[in-house]
């Protein structure tokens, strides 16, 4: 894919509003991350070094969203466990926006299902080509299931929270420093 197709697609992806448009679809941090990661290595491959103003715009762009996204999960996935995750989600009467987030953030709890806080990632494309590309990050509340407190029981939120993390790999190191956490927790616990 060209520069320019992906400019226009990347465009066409952030404008869209996929109840207006059925041609519209949400990707995964996993899918950018690979996206934008191949695109950085072709243009390393072709040694291309003059850029235009727009193709340097693409370029802080493409920095700073591989900067934030390789700090979430997906730097962790791969198509196999993305596919295993969508198939184990059936079960779960979740919409594709919910196991989108699921699959994002990889909560590990109950309270980062009903309510989460994150830094999201946003890029504004001007209509104009005399105006620049705004880009940076806000804070938002995003709640990763709707009602989950109506439509979901303790026992399903625990399924969901189990399912997540057998399948979804998280960051080794936190891992570790986890399970280690929770054994010196047990073994201070005096029940």
């Amino acid at each position: 894919m060209s520069e320019r197709g992906l400019q226009r697609g990347v465009r066409s992806v952030l404008r869209a509003d996929p109840r207006k448009d059925a041609n519209a679809a949400l990707l995964s941090n996993f899918e950018v991350f690979q996206l934008l990661t191949d695109l950085k290595q072709q243009r390393k491959d072709s040694g291309k070094h003059k850029q235009s103003s727009g193709q340097q715009n693409l370029n802080t762009i493409m920095y700073e969203t591989l900067k934030y996204i390789s700090k979430t999960p997906c730097r962790f996935q791969s198509p196999e466990i993305v596919r295993d995750f969508l198939i184990a989600m059936k079960g779960h009467k979740l919409t594709k926006a919910e196991k989108l987030q699921l699959l994002n953030h990889r909560p590990m709890s109950a309270v980062e299902i009903q309510l989460e806080d994150k830094d999201c990632l946003y890029t504004s494309f001007p209509e104009s080509k005399s105006v620049s590309w705004s880009r940076g990050f806000e804070r938002q509340n995003i709640q990763m299931v709707e009602e989950s407190e109506e439509r979901l029981t303790e026992e399903q939120i625990e399924s969901l929270l189990q399912t997540v993390s057998s399948i979804l790999p998280g960051n080794p190191e936190e891992e570790l420093q986890r399970q280690a956490t929770m054994a010196a927790e047990e073994e201070g616990d005096p029940e």
